[in-house]
């Protein structure tokens, strides 16, 4: 039961990559190591049972300074990287993908290629990561990720704007605290107020939890790991400003579309005047 005299009344939670950060993905195709430019990850692991999105929890610098013909599986090892499931479908465990890795023969020289890919097609990028599809089911690694990533023009402006209504203001990302670090410095959102490799479920769980908090939470995403959140929240918003469209399902858990992030402040605002009253 909501009776804390302290309780504030509005928080909001941001996904990362597509809601806060304009993104650019890339995929290398195991079998016919073709390069596929503009993918969305979540669409590749939603099209079939038993795959997951696996986040590598390391510096760039080191992959890239790795031996090309070394597999994946012995840089991990060898440099005791740690792997994150960042959405899946189907309940999948990092053990689980790390077995798949073991047993594909996906090199760093894969890794190297998507991740060169984006920093050559986005010399201006503020984040990048790379990472694995992998399939339980059919025990292989399907696909080799890189994605990039620049603010929106008023992703700062927005949680200023939040900030100064005496909005709080969260982020609940796939992606680890170490690839999001310089976007949570950037944008002043503090480090203990950031929920990293949070998966579709614990998205949900994030929500649900501020909900004992709050007397209104608000979850702003765009991809279909966020569709579990968006519908325990009390305003779920889907942002559709990477221009790619959505898919209807993620569309439907929405309450609001909106096409700039900015739009977030006016939806709080209506909040507010709705209720006649001050965000805190």
């Amino acid at each position: 039961m909501k009776s804390s005299l302290m309780q504030k009344r509005i928080a909001v939670v941001f996904d990362s990559a597509g809601t806060l950060l304009h993104m650019y993905r890339v995929a290398k195709e195991a079998d016919s190591g073709q390069i596929i430019e503009n993918i969305e990850s979540t669409f590749l692991v939603a099209k079939q049972r038993g795959r997951a999105l696996v986040v590598l929890h390391t510096d760039n610098g080191t992959i890239l300074s790795a031996d090309p013909d070394m597999s994946v599986i012995d840089f991990i090892d060898e440099n005791n990287v740690s792997v994150g499931i960042s959405c899946s479908n189907g309940q999948i465990t990092a053990d689980q993908a790390y077995e798949v890795i073991k047993g594909s023969n996906v090199s760093m020289g894969d890794v190297r290629d998507v991740l060169c890919w984006v920093r050559r097609r986005c010399p201006n990028i503020f984040y990048i990561a790379s990472g694995f599809i992998v399939d339980v089911v059919n025990n292989d690694v399907p696909y080799v990720l890189s994605t990039g990533g620049r603010l929106y023009g008023n992703t700062k402006r927005t949680v200023q704007e939040l900030k100064e209504r005496g909005v709080d203001t969260y982020i609940a990302s796939g992606d680890s605290i170490q690839n999001l670090k310089r976007l949570v410095q950037c944008i002043d959102i503090p480090v203990e107020d950031v929920y990293e490799i949070a998966n579709t479920h614990e998205k949900e769980r994030i929500v649900q939890q501020l909900k004992e908090s709050y007397d209104t939470v608000l979850m702003v995403g765009d991809g279909m790991n966020d569709i579990l959140a968006l519908r325990a929240a009390d305003v779920g918003v889907v942002t559709v400003q990477q221009g790619d469209d959505r898919p209807v399902e993620l569309k439907k858990a929405a309450d609001v579309l909106i096409d700039d992030i900015i739009n977030v402040v006016d939806v709080v605002d209506e909040l507010i005047a709705k209720n006649g009253k001050s965000a805190t």
